[in-house]
């Protein structure tokens, strides 16, 4: 097993396959070894397709020695969350009741990806229908953090999140609902894009809550999410959601130049409440954003104030309408978690949901008008260290406050105004990563991932690396 191979980043990684200093058979192979080895200790996988990565790597393998090569993830192995669609292959959503479910067409983002040449490895575990943040699911088993494999890797996209830290994957697509690639990309140490709502298809991903879900790239560098964003943004016509804007360069503008760049920051609610050494992470790498020419601009946004409330509202809601029969009919199928949480979505009124969605247009606009005066709002993406798997609560300053609340504290109100956000890493804090979010204008995705690209050239990750690891 090349160990160095699998550490690899998707961009690295092309231009060895594109110079044909490797082949995709041998990536592949390479890569199949080691997912075997370690995802009894990650538990990131719920299905391993082993032959047919095999057998598309020996065809990629074709196509370029042909001279017919398609572009950065020609021939790179992927793995992707297990409620993204693909056509006559098993697609569990990590729950009982979908456990044999196949679909009868591939989701665009898969489509997109075979298109550009990718190859798949096989499917990854999440919280059971997306609807949690620690992955610990009682029908496929928790994944763990490859950082410390007895705390939480995040979710609900944690297999994402774990087999992109543990290099069991070179990259991977999460959905986001209330932070859901964000918040396993910051346990994780990795960078997660949350693109602006309509930019990426959902066509084919199975929905947890129709107006918050995104869906968006996971990756070991932001040149591999600016890379697969090439791929799969643009407009479908099968999604009704989807908006006609065109695509940008996403991987031309990574420059790193942050002179002049306006920073926004909201002290009362994304600095309230921040564990001291997440905090101090975060301001330190402002503070060198700053001696890069960027300039700080401190603003305030009232509605915020109700944005949990709004998000827990819309997200309840709509996820227990999409499983109202279920619930009703075979409520012993869900995990009791879950089962909880549709549970107590029934509570809402019409009344409730609509005057959420009149407090959600508020936020929007005070967003908005915010991006007026800035380029970009920064705040940590988790204000804690992920807690031990089976807690409930996690520790900030030395209080124990509610995990699920405070984990979608910040990642939540990108989700109701739609608007891009990215979750690079920021830090270190005992042995475990820290994240940083990047919250900016609708389809300016390119100038978030510049910003993080400046933010990774600084390597704030120092040589820290996960216990899980080739």
């Amino acid at each position: 097993m090349d160990k160095a191979l699998l550490t690899q980043s998707v961009t690295d990684l092309a231009q060895l396959i594109k110079k044909k200093e490797i082949s995709p058979v041998e990536v592949t192979q390479n890569l199949l070894d080691y997912i075997n080895q370690s995802n009894n200790q990650t538990n990131a996988y719920i299905s391993i397709t082993a032959d047919t990565a095999l057998k598309c790597a020996k065809e990629a393998e074709k196509e370029i020695s042909s001279g017919n090569y398609k572009g950065v993830f020609h021939g790179v192995p992927l793995a992707v969350k297990d409620n993204i669609y693909f056509e006559n292959e098993v697609t569990t959503m990590a729950s009982k009741i979908h456990r044999d479910f196949v679909p009868k067409d591939d989701a665009t983002v898969t489509s997109r990806l075979k298109e550009a040449g990718a190859i798949f490895t096989g499917k990854l575990n999440m919280h059971e229908y997306a609807w949690g943040i620690d992955n610990n699911n009682p029908h496929f088993g928790a994944v763990h953090n490859p950082w410390d494999p007895d705390r939480v890797p995040g979710g609900s996209s944690g297999g994402s999140g774990a087999a992109v830290a543990s290099h069991s994957t070179y990259s991977s697509l999460g959905t986001d609902t209330a932070g859901s690639i964000r918040i396993p990309s910051s346990a994780c140490g990795i960078v997660g894009l949350k693109p602006t709502h309509g930019r990426v298809s959902k066509y084919g991903v199975y929905p947890l809550a129709w107006s918050l879900d995104h869906i968006g790239p996971m990756s070991k560098t932001v040149a591999d999410a600016a890379a697969m964003m090439e791929v799969i943004a643009g407009f479908d016509k099968r999604d009704p959601t989807c908006a006609d804007v065109p695509v940008s360069s996403y991987l031309a503008g990574l420059n790193g130049d942050v002179k002049g760049l306006r920073i926004g920051i909201n002290e009362e609610y994304f600095f309230k409440d921040v564990d001291g050494p997440v905090e101090k992470a975060v301001r330190e790498r402002i503070a060198d954003l700053e001696k890069l020419g960027a300039n700080v601009i401190t603003m305030s946004m009232p509605s915020m104030r109700h944005a949990e409330w709004v998000e827990l509202a819309t997200s309840l809601s709509e996820a227990s309408a999409i499983h109202h029969r279920d619930l009703q009919t075979r409520p012993q199928d869900f995990g009791a978690d879950i089962r909880l949480l549709f549970e107590l979505g029934e509570l809402f009124s019409g009344v409730d949901y609509l005057q959420a969605q009149q407090i959600r247009r508020q936020i929007k606009q005070e967003f908005d008008q915010a991006l007026q005066e800035v380029d970009v709002i920064i705040a940590p993406t988790l204000p804690f260290i992920p807690p031990i798997i089976g807690d409930d609560k996690v520790t900030i300053n030395g209080k124990q406050m509610d995990f699920i609340e405070n984990c979608i504290r910040f990642t939540g109100p990108s989700n109701l105004t739609g608007l891009p956000a990215l979750s690079v890493p920021g830090g270190i804090s005992d042995g475990m990563p820290i994240g940083l979010q990047i919250i900016g204008r609708a389809f300016d995705e390119a100038r978030l991932l510049n910003v993080g690209q400046a933010i990774e050239t600084m390597k704030p990750m120092g040589d820290h690396q996960p216990i899980i690891m080739p």
